[in-house]
């Protein structure tokens, strides 16, 4: 049965996985092509076949059960008094989203306004655990954080969230989530060179990244598209406070 938990799986028995690759794999879809959409594994130490399997389609489009009625709450955006919106952060590893972010929303707090930092990496410790980094599973990693962020925003609350989102689908598929539930959205590029990310390197990841310790890493294997029209460019010229100043003139420029 689908939902019974199992440490192992006996002779002709059935079972799902999560299986990760340390390195790119290419496959068809079994029905397609059934010799390059199926695979076995091997046991390595006795190079016995211990599962086999095959490759179904990828299905990138999501809808609602339609047993499912959305609910509306009885309080306007008016009696929240307060606007909520989505801001998000976008840049590669190392670049400042969330050292911006946090000031930001300290400074938001400070004067009244209530906000929340949603950061990308925390989610992927709860939400997200079961998420990888191949771009399939960075795409739900956004739309996740996408709608999260929409619920929060619905409250009132200015959202922060720094994510990397490389695509540019993946950060167009936040914006439409936000605006389609009649929320602002804004997106900040924190334009920081390669070069000063990985001498920075906050948690050593370009370090392992460059040792071939990790795979899909953004920038060194795995590529980032820049935002072509953010609606606000950060550099590294300049303080994280001075950054963080700058976000909140542009909140400030749309109340």
């Amino acid at each position: 049965h689908r939902d019974k938990q199992a440490t192992a799986l006996k002779l002709n028995e059935l079972g799902r996985i999560s299986l990760r690759s340390q390195v790119p794999l290419l496959l068809d879809e079994y029905s397609r092509n059934a010799s390059t959409g199926s695979f076995i594994l091997i046991d390595p130490h006795t190079n016995g076949t211990v599962a086999a399997g095959m490759i179904l389609p990828y299905v990138t489009s999501r809808t609602s059960s339609p047993n499912t009625v959305r609910h509306e709450s009885l309080c306007t955006s008016e009696d929240r008094l307060t606007k909520g919106r989505t801001v998000w952060f976008t840049g590669l590893s190392g670049s400042g989203k969330s050292s911006v972010a946090m000031l930001v929303e300290q400074k938001l707090l400070e004067r009244g306004m209530p906000a929340y930092v949603l950061d990308g990496d925390n989610l992927r410790h709860g939400l997200n655990a079961d998420l990888g980094f191949s771009m399939a599973d960075r795409a739900e990693n956004q739309r996740r954080l996408a709608h999260v962020a929409a619920i929060l925003a619905e409250s009132g609350q200015t959202v922060l969230v720094p994510a990397i989102s490389p695509l540019e689908e993946h950060r167009a598929l936040a914006r439409k989530v936000t605006t389609e539930a009649g929320l602002e959205f804004f997106e900040v590029f924190c334009d920081t060179p390669i070069e000063d990310c990985e001498r920075r390197d906050p948690k050593g990841l370009y370090a392992k990244a460059r040792a071939g310790e990790i795979t899909h890493f953004t920038g060194i294997d795995s590529p980032y598209q820049r935002p072509k029209k953010p609606d606000l460019r950060l550099t590294p010229d300049r303080s994280p406070e001075a950054l963080a100043d700058l976000v909140i003139e542009l909140l400030e420029s749309r109340p």
